[in-house]
């Protein structure tokens, strides 16, 4: 059975205008798609029709005669996606700018800056997948969003699942070492480590680019694995089990973390509970920011595409719940781009550099007391570099 491979999505073609005819085959339990394309050719004078056909992927076999409203895919998403884009580019532009102001003295600095960078990038993939949803542009702009864009797209995705992972790792020894500091050596560390993340994902991402080679037409670039060639779909599938892997061991990872954390920040409270010093904890809980962004932006995504997956290579579903599950799955799919609007959050709530960079900066471009005010209790509640625990 194929997946939706992390890196290259694959997206529910038009039902009115597929030329895929959905044959079973004798004495087999699976339903196979038989893709025929027609091709006029002429031979002694005679014009006929060559038919190829292909067995390469499984689809459902009451998608051909299940229509959906197009206005939801063609109208609310691309809107959706252009608040995004708007709000993201601006967020993140601003996120990037400050970024290049501070110096990366520590891991939680150098793991933001690697974040905020591949943020920017999938926004950057918006512009033409809204363009292609909404159907204004040419279809060739679709090939382009097969064969390029969608990959970064996904690419960027994990990339920022793995970072977020290693911050909650590094928030989490903040927590049981509260005066640790970065050494050269483990600076260098985090540096490797983040160049060979990007390494990987890109020897992963860059063969769903190349081997996605077939001849574009019209018909063929509503489904963007009809332009896989027979290993780029074996590849497909591999680098979505990859990508699968990933996201479940990062939700491990951070879900254990963050159990270990509430441990530490309980024992805290009980230590400090006789003190007065209730407010500097609720200070300090903004570090549970991390996993409320990974759960809204990334669970339901993974959850939701096993019975899509299953609604588009198995013929079990009937054609509301098919069309329920594609809006589930492109609803989800709007909430993991979320991420990138939601990510210069944490930099401002947990990155004391960050914050008072931006205040800094606000700062000068205006003179109000109330700014003033706030830098000043900013600064005071912050010890250390980064909000700790």
């Amino acid at each position: 059975m194929n997946t939706p491979a992390c890196c290259h999505s694959v997206e529910r073609e038009e039902p009115q205008a597929t030329l895929c005819q959905q044959r079973k085959l004798p004495n087999t339990g699976n339903t196979r798609d038989f893709i025929t394309s027609q091709q006029p050719t002429t031979e002694g004078g005679k014009d006929k029709m060559q038919v190829k056909a292909t067995n390469n992927f499984s689809y459902a076999g009451n998608g051909n005669n299940c229509s959906s409203d197009n206005k939801i895919s063609q109208v609310i998403f691309p809107l959706l996606y252009t608040l995004l884009f708007l709000v993201g580019l601006t967020m993140n532009g601003l996120a990037t700018w400050i970024f290049f102001k501070i110096s990366s003295k520590s891991n939680f600095i150098i793991f933001l800056k690697n974040t905020v960078i591949s943020d920017l990038l999938m926004i950057l993939t918006f512009p033409f997948k809204i363009l292609s949803d909404a159907k204004l542009v040419p279809w060739v702009l679709r090939g382009f969003v097969c064969q390029v864009t969608q990959v970064i797209f996904y690419f960027t995705m994990y990339i920022s699942i793995m970072f977020l992972g290693l911050i909650t790792i590094d928030r989490y020894q903040k927590a049981t070492s509260p005066f640790r500091t970065s050494t050269t050596k483990s600076l260098f560390g985090a540096k490797i480590l983040s160049t060979a993340i990007w390494i990987s994902m890109f020897t992963l991402s860059l063969p769903n680019m190349i081997l996605t080679n077939k001849e574009k037409t019209s018909m063929n670039v509503k489904k963007c694995a009809l332009l896989k060639s027979d290993f780029g779909l074996v590849w497909h599938e591999i680098v979505n089990y990859i990508c699968q892997f990933i996201f479940w061991v990062n939700l491990a990872v951070i879900v254990v973390c963050y159990m270990l954390i509430s441990k530490e920040l309980y024992k805290s409270y009980k230590r400090t509970r006789c003190t007065g010093k209730a407010s500097k904890k609720n200070v300090n809980l903004k570090v549970f920011i991390i996993i409320a962004v990974f759960f809204i932006c990334f669970v339901p995504f993974h959850f939701t595409r096993i019975p899509y997956t299953l609604s588009q290579t198995r013929d079990v579903f009937e054609c509301s719940a098919q069309n329920t599950l594609f809006y589930l799955k492109e609803t989800t799919l709007w909430l993991t781009s979320l991420n990138a609007c939601l990510d210069p959050f944490i930099y401002f709530f947990l990155c004391k550099s960050f914050r008072k960079s931006l205040l800094d900066t606000l700062r000068k471009h205006t003179e109000s007391p109330e700014l003033r005010a706030q830098m000043a209790v900013q600064n005071e509640a912050d010890d250390t570099d980064e909000t700790p625990l």
